[in-house]
């Protein structure tokens, strides 16, 4: 048997999601965004949890750490090392780019992804075709650069663009509307993003979810991952712009919209 996924929102729009290896009943907390929804869901599949993967330092992805650890004391969590001093409680394990985490029988690989904080790690399970992006990449978007010049966050999504176009893409947050009408003033002309725009605004008005996405998808669909294609290049007045230039025009104007 694969992974098994379980999402769910945590506070107003952050997502909690969980990873589960039926073989040996590991299961992972992907970020700790509040422990109460978490715990919940893990009660509703009868999972307990054995590992806490976080992503990056924000309060809104590890402030449910410590209920979490006080439910499950066992627990593993592992995140980026590089901010392992800024997440509350401590790691257990400290991670960067190349390190392998297991959750079970579940093999994953961390890249790391900064930009939106200096440390962000991302997990990629290969096996089951599975990115767990935190808040650097999301669908038809992409975090904001905190603690980076936009050139490195740059950087660190053309290495997520690079992935298996079937890698199923799962985000920290329920952006997609808002990112798909900001995506929609830069790239007007691409009929998939119209269709899937269109699509996002049902999901979202039946109460439904939007993700995962894929890269696959993404490189179609997502402006922060298309500012070396010349129609995006035209719509922010930058012909023959540098894409690294090109980006940090389009996450100005997000960051403004």
């Amino acid at each position: 048997m694969s992974a098994q996924i379980h999402q769910f929102l945590c506070l107003s729009d952050n997502f909690g999601v969980l990873l589960h290896d039926p073989r040996t009943r590991a299961t992972a907390a992907i970020d700790a965004p509040d422990a109460a929804p978490i715990l919940a869901a893990l009660a509703g599949r009868g999972w307990e949890l054995t590992d806490i993967l976080i992503t990056h330092h924000h309060q809104d992805h590890v402030q449910g750490v410590a209920g979490l650890k006080a439910a499950f004391p066992k627990a593993r969590v592992t995140g980026p090392a590089k901010e392992a001093a800024k997440i509350p409680g401590g790691l257990d394990a400290g991670v960067g780019e190349g390190d392998r985490v297991d959750i079970g029988s579940l093999g994953g690989k961390v890249i790391d992804v900064p930009g939106h904080t200096s440390g962000h790690v991302a997990y990629w399970f290969l096996q089951d075709d599975l990115l767990f992006a935190g808040d650097t990449l999301f669908a038809m978007g992409c975090g904001r650069g905190f603690e980076e010049p936009p050139a490195v966050l740059f950087h660190s999504l053309m290495k997520l663009a690079r992935l298996p176009g079937e890698t199923q893409v799962y985000c920290g947050h329920e952006y997609t509307l808002a990112n798909a009408r900001f995506a929609l003033t830069v790239d007007p002309n691409n009929a998939l993003l119209t269709e899937r725009a269109e699509k996002v605004a049902a999901l979202r008005k039946a109460g439904k979810f939007t993700l995962p996405t894929t890269i696959t998808l993404e490189l179609a669909t997502n402006p922060f991952l298309r500012a070396d294609d010349p129609s995006v290049k035209a719509a922010v007045g930058m012909r023959g712009g540098d894409p690294t230039a090109v980006f940090a025009e389009l996450r100005e104007r997000k960051n403004r919209a």
